[in-house]
């Protein structure tokens, strides 16, 4: 192998692609080759993160929660591309913070749709083309909440550990047809949306870097790598794994 993390020649749909860490991963796929297809509900801000990346990208508005659309999804990102889609990330979600008390049935039913039916429905869509290519990878985006408690997050942590389940279980099914399957797991990231979690809040940024043995907070790129890794001709042996990017948290005291 010459160029073992090259994706070129490889198509990869990204879900909630448009900001956070989705543009991470496909802001770092793209630069290692690949086209990149990016999937999200806000087309501002899909065309933002187009332009961000550049020619290498294009982009679908859809909501991935409509599930009887999931094969449609498939069809206009490879039109998008011109070739098909031989990655996918399912990387969309939702977050509810609320006590397990206080959470609705239909709130509890509307975080797994969004992290594990609309996820099921893609891997449903893309599987038969990657199957018959004998060629694919399949990547998730899990969470620390699938690796330990975590307090008022019932539904997101439910959600976040069905996935690492799809994971073990998709692996043992195609991987040897050639379809590898993995996960990756962020740990804390600097963005915007913590920062004003953060905001005004010490203790609770002392706490989460307390706990954190490189005593730091990741960046978006930090996943985005990791995905390159895990996509890339480098981990052709690899596939049913859950990989923290964490910066030790998973394995910190």
């Amino acid at each position: 192998m010459k160029e073992p993390f090259s994706l070129a020649g490889q198509t990869a749909l990204i879900t909630g692609g448009g900001t956070g860490l989705g543009l991470g991963m496909a802001r770092c796929l793209a630069a290692a080759g690949a086209k990149v297809v990016l999937v999200g509900r806000r087309e501002t801000e899909l065309a933002k993160a187009e332009q961000l990346i550049g020619a290498a990208a294009a982009y679908v508005a859809h909501d991935v929660t409509q599930l009887h659309r999931a094969s449609e999804l498939i069809a206009a990102a490879e039109r998008k591309a011109g070739s098909p889609v031989s990655i996918l990330v399912n990387n969309a979600g939702i977050h509810l913070k609320k006590p397990a008390q206080d959470t609705t049935p239909e709130e509890f039913q509307a975080v797994l749709t969004t992290h594990v039916c609309a996820a099921q429905a893609l891997v449903a869509a893309v599987l038969p083309g990657m199957l018959q290519r004998k060629q694919g990878s399949i990547l998730f985006t899990a969470s620390m909440a699938s690796l330990f408690g975590i307090p008022l997050v019932l539904a997101y942590a439910a959600a976040k550990s069905a996935l690492v389940g799809m994971v073990r279980s998709l692996a043992t099914e195609v991987s040897s047809q050639g379809v590898r399957v993995n996960a990756i797991a962020p740990g804390w990231m600097d963005s915007d949306m913590m920062r004003n979690a953060l905001a005004g809040d010490p203790a609770r940024r002392d706490k989460i870097l307390g706990r954190t043995p490189m005593g730091c907070f990741g960046e978006a790129d930090d996943v985005g790598n990791a995905a390159v890794y895990l996509c890339s001709p480098a981990a052709k042996f690899v596939t049913g794994v859950v990989l923290p990017v964490d910066g030790g948290v998973s394995i910190g005291f």
